[in-house]
């Protein structure tokens, strides 16, 4: 007899899924992965990494790390495109609504994607680390979109 192992819920899946999208990134310093989701299906993934057609940090080096910029300052001074950014961007290229709809990511919103995903209609945003970005949390919650951080092997 076949013995069953524990099926995840819906939350620790679509944050396994934002893991493992993660493991796609060409950021140097950081893996981020997003997972936008809707009514319990998948519209969009995001992961962080430069533009289609320009070259990534694995091959051009890390400007951020030469110029010693810590974690969560000067956004503009990097190739690539956030994971969060990236989904949003791959659901409107398609065509697809993300309103009203959930954010599956590898660790907190910065400001600019606090700001972008509050505009997209996201209202909740499920992630399992944190980001030194006190601004992207008090937007969020002046705006009311949900924070949740998923515990370790939590089902809803």
């Amino acid at each position: 007899m076949k013995v069953k192992t524990r099926r995840p819920g819906w939350d620790e899946y679509f944050l396994s899924i934002a893991k493992l999208v993660a493991k796609r990134s060409t950021c140097l310093r950081r893996e981020v992965g997003a997972v936008l989701v809707k009514e319990k299906r998948i519209l969009a993934t995001g992961y962080n990494g430069a533009p289609s057609n320009i070259k990534h940090c694995e091959k051009t080096g890390c400007m951020r790390q030469k110029l010693k910029i810590p974690s969560g300052q000067r956004h503009e001074l990097c190739r690539g495109l956030h994971a969060e950014q990236n989904a949003l961007l791959q659901a409107a290229l398609h065509g697809v609504s993300v309103k009203g709809g959930k954010i599956y990511a590898t660790t907190q919103p910065c400001i600019i994607c606090a700001k972008m995903l509050i505009n997209a209609g996201i209202k909740e945003i499920i992630i399992s680390g944190h980001y030194p970005d006190k601004m992207s949390k008090e937007f969020l919650k002046e705006a009311k979109v949900k924070v949740r951080v998923l515990k370790k092997d939590s089902k809803p």
